[in-house]
């Protein structure tokens, strides 16, 4: 048989094995009170379990390998964290082991325990030759409140992780809030091809100075393009050049060093999506909302959350403009509804989620799953793959939670760490 420790983790944890007349390589009966409980740092393998030998109750660890030789190669016998090994479990018992006292280690051998049946299927799945994923042939038959629960909980661990960045962005700014919103929030609004020069623009002009600039959209206007380096050309027409007139004050004032230019993409973007385009609905909203993360936070709805972006005004230069200097047609520059949802989904979200769990406000973390809820399905080359393979999401909250299971599980063949490769695994089925 070919397979590596994690599914003997797996047999041992679900006790998938064949427990008739279980006895130890020295002939002792064995009986399995308690598997104990996983443990994934340092020492053996399941910690706090209850395994009658003979006639004497032993409480302690287990340690599982494939070949009891493992023991040895992987310097146990000179780890104190395995003192307290009750039991080793191994599929094949090659060298016996010795504890220090001269006497066996307690060995139960798998060899001819484990369900042909469970193998074929975990063999399938772990070394066959699938093209998307995994149980790409079998995850459909998956009952949909295992599909719920699961994705459920790999939603949480993708945002999980994401709070711990937001996290360690706040300790960086001294536990302030609202400027680390506000320097996400730039980011995103570049979205991918332009998040960096967002952010590193965000970061050179901090939210608390564009508040003392806050009844002044033509200051703010100016503070965002200037610091973004797009106030440093030649202009002819009437608005670059007093936004360069102001700056020029302005960036004495609060000796500013603007970003470079040329960090900003243009190419193979749609004229709507031009970071001059961002960069002057980025200065609408931050006119408009000051201090916008406290409104998001007693914002109940999310209607009222959609609110505060799809209403943004942009400054009318910019309805026959995408960049500077150049006339284009006539063409309202607002701030569509997708990229509504993207931010919602990409900043509102996680910041609600990561201010809950950072201050254990249950309250903050189910808002934050009930905006996904709410958001539409997010169309990309994952969920589509999914669809075909019968998981057919219906919200951005079983999207994301699809991105994660592929990033990972899927594509990292975690199978036995997954709820769906588990129950699919289940010799129950």
């Amino acid at each position: 048989m070919l397979f590596t420790e994690d599914f003997l983790h797996y047999v041992w944890k679900f006790k998938l094995l064949d427990f008739r007349n279980l006895q130890t390589t020295e002939g002792e009966a064995v009986e399995v009170i308690a598997a104990g409980m996983r443990n994934f740092d340092s020492g053996a393998d399941f910690q706090n379990a209850r395994i009658k030998i003979g006639d004497t109750l032993w409480a302690g660890n287990v340690e599982i390998h494939v070949a009891s030789a493992d023991w040895h190669q992987h310097n146990h016998s000179n780890d104190d964290a395995y003192k307290n090994v009750i039991l080793h479990v191994v599929y094949r018992n090659n060298q016996p082991i010795m504890l220090p006292n001269g006497k066996p280690l307690p060995t139960i051998e798998l060899v001819n325990r484990i369900s042909a049946e469970l193998y074929g299927r975990y063999h399938q799945m772990v070394y066959g030759n699938q093209q998307i994923i995994p149980c790409e042939g079998t995850i459909k038959t998956v009952n949909s409140l295992s599909m719920h629960n699961w994705l459920t909980r790999v939603l949480v661990e993708r945002l999980e992780k994401k709070s711990v960045t937001v996290i360690n962005a706040l300790q960086i700014n001294t536990g302030n809030w609202e400027e680390t919103f506000y320097q996400f929030l730039a980011a995103n609004f570049g979205f991918k091809i332009n998040a960096l020069p967002f952010e590193l623009m965000a970061k050179s002009l901090p939210q608390s100075l564009l508040a003392k600039h806050k009844t002044n959209a033509l200051q703010i206007e100016t503070l965002i393009f200037g610091q973004a380096g797009f106030l440093e050309d030649d202009f002819a027409e009437p608005y670059p050049l007093k936004l360069k007139g102001e700056y020029s004050y302005l960036k004495k004032k609060y000796n500013l060093v603007p970003i470079e230019k040329h960090l900003w993409k243009f190419l193979r973007l749609r004229p709507s999506n031009f970071p001059t385009v961002r960069l002057a609905q980025f200065a609408g909203l931050i006119t408009q909302c000051n201090h916008l993360f406290s409104k998001i936070l007693e914002e109940q709805t999310v209607a009222g959350l959609r609110k505060l972006f799809s209403t943004i005004v942009v400054n009318e230069y910019w309805d026959t403009h995408y960049r500077f200097g150049v006339v284009s047609k006539p063409a309202v520059k607002s701030f569509g509804n997708t990229s509504v949802d993207l931010l919602l989904l990409n900043t509102v979200a996680v910041f609600l989620f990561s201010y809950g769990k950072h201050y254990q406000l249950h309250s903050y973390t189910n808002r934050s799953l009930e905006l996904l809820e709410s958001l539409p399905l997010e169309q990309n080359h994952v969920v589509n793959e999914f669809k075909e393979l019968g998981v057919k999401a219906k919200s951005a909250f079983e999207s994301q939670a699809l991105l994660e299971l592929r990033r990972s599980y899927c594509d990292l063949k975690k199978c036995l760490q997954c709820g769906i490769g588990n129950e699919i695994l289940n010799t129950n089925r």
